[in-house]
């Protein structure tokens, strides 16, 4: 046990770049007892599992996993999504996402898999596999994978390694073996890496989406719970795809009506 935690803690320590002096500091301990704790001469306390956690900036469900490590109880609640404690989550959700409309947008857990989608997101991703859209639904795999959405997108070589790169990042900040799984299914999908012309400017850009009568180009933003003590909250992000011009905006208008008529029917 003492094995497990010291190695945990070293590798989220090491992982997040921050020296021992450092974390003392943000924990409020001295580099003497991290020193300690990190080659397992000390077993921390529960209050510090945490202090330490938080000041390495170590997801819920990683810090429970610490806490067991380290012979203490998880200090933070798994609720299942579907639980009625989670009532009033999936009721704010909802309306955020009806808020959002024309624009599409989805609530996903730390996976990337679909857990609440508005009728914009319906249809934007309407004519797709229908495969693709069994439970789990990956939006990643959904817009990249040669049935989904990959063959509309404009500037799929740009916009693929931006999205990939992406989970790259959060795949090192958060190990987990399906991201890494993922990600190499994906890097198999996507044409190659473009080069950077004089003008580049990263590939963040505009995901540029063919629709039967239009070309839609869209930006999109990410919105997570900051302050969500609950395991399976704290995993939820919500990705949004906003309008870059007056043409896309009125054109998202056009595609919620009809998806609103369809569904009415």
């Amino acid at each position: 046990m003492t094995s497990e935690v010291a190695a945990g803690l070293r590798a989220w320590r090491t992982r997040r770049r921050v020296s021992q002096l450092e974390l003392a500091v943000r924990a409020g301990t001295t580099q003497r007892h991290v020193s300690f704790i990190e080659s397992g001469r000390s077993v921390p306390g529960r209050e510090m599992v945490i202090r330490l956690a938080e000041s390495l900036q170590v997801p819920l469900r990683e810090r429970n996993q610490l806490l067991m490590a380290a012979g203490h109880a998880p200090a933070y609640d798994e609720t299942p999504y579907d639980a009625p404690s989670l009532d009033a989550i999936r009721a704010a959700l909802t309306g955020i996402l009806d808020g959002h409309r024309p624009s599409p947008a989805v609530v996903v857990d730390r996976r990337g898999d679909v857990v609440l989608a508005n009728h914009s997101f319906d249809a934007l991703t309407a004519g797709v596999a229908p495969y693709l859209l069994e439970a789990p639904v990956s939006v990643p795999r959904l817009f990249l994978h040669p049935d989904g959405l990959a063959p509309r997108i404009v500037n799929l070589a740009e916009w693929s390694w931006h999205v990939v790169d992406g989970l790259t990042r959060e795949a090192a900040l958060v190990p987990d073996l399906a991201a890494d799984e993922l990600i190499a299914e994906l890097v198999a999908l996507l044409p190659p890496r473009p080069e950077p012309g004089p003008d580049h400017l990263g590939f963040a850009v505009p995901l540029r989406l063919r629709t039967a009568s239009e070309e839609l180009r869209l930006i999109t933003t990410l919105t997570r719970f900051g302050t969500a003590i609950d395991v399976t909250v704290s995993e939820l992000r919500m990705e949004a795809f906003l309008p870059a011009d007056e043409p896309t905006a009125r054109a998202l208008r056009g595609l919620d009506r009809t998806m609103l008529q369809r569904v009415e029917v």
